[in-house]
């Protein structure tokens, strides 16, 4: 078994994004009491679009809060699938974070100059307080996919050849993700159940090789347990 991670499961997948969106607001109210911002790197996907919904009728401290992004699609500015406008269209459009103090990836220019922009972002962002990922079918997370070599220490890495669509995409690194005083990986859905099965009985799987400076905690819906 992973012994590197924490695992909490929850009934249901709203469950887990209510249980994640009290984390992320526990968290910030922390973070600013103690350096006076809160750093948080944004995930793509279903359960992080809910736990977004639910922190935007929060009574956060907005303007003390910078957000990242743990990947992005290499797609025009305004396409719907790209992460950066689900997280607006939920969440970021409704609540008065300042506009220099989102930082998306500029993923329209390509995987190369994108991952070059953005790394000097990142690299002057780290620690982050809070990076928040989810996990696909094959164990993959942000843009990093199994069978691929993945570097320890790469802050920003440009992605080619990703197996869904589109291929061309920019992810935060090993490097970045670990560099995290907190992560959290939202897991829901009976789809992930092989791969939460496989990061359990220790595969080498990308989402497995993040762990923060203090390790990582996994929520985890009933549906995706392998055990159920």
């Amino acid at each position: 078994m992973d012994e590197g991670s924490r695992w909490h499961r929850f009934d249901s997948a709203e469950a887990v994004a209510q249980a994640a969106a009290a984390r992320i607001f526990s968290a910030a109210q922390e973070s600013i009491a103690e350096r006076g911002l809160f750093r948080v790197v944004l995930a793509g996907g279903s359960t992080p679009k809910a736990t977004y919904a639910l922190l935007r009728d929060m009574p956060a401290q907005w303007d003390a809060w910078s957000i990242y992004f743990g990947d992005e699609r290499c797609l025009p500015p305004a396409h719907p699938e790209r992460n950066s406008v689900m997280a607006r269209e939920a969440w970021l459009a409704h609540v008065p974070i300042p506009a220099e103090q989102v930082f998306e990836i500029p993923a329209e220019l390509g995987p190369e100059p994108a991952a070059q922009r953005y790394a000097p972002v990142v690299d002057g962002a780290v620690p982050f307080d809070l990076v928040l990922l989810g996990m696909g079918e094959d164990g993959h997370t942000a843009s990093l996919f199994p069978g691929r070599p993945l570097d320890d220490s790469a802050l920003v890495a440009a992605v080619f050849d990703a197996p869904k669509p589109p291929a061309e995409r920019v992810s935060l690194g090993l490097g970045a993700l670990n560099a995290s005083h907190e992560v959290l990986i939202l897991v829901t859905g009976e789809g992930k159940r092989e791969a939460v099965r496989r990061w359990r009985a220790c595969e080498d799987l990308p989402v497995a090789r993040v762990h923060g400076l203090e390790g990582a905690d996994v929520y985890v819906d009933t549906a995706a347990w392998p055990e159920a």
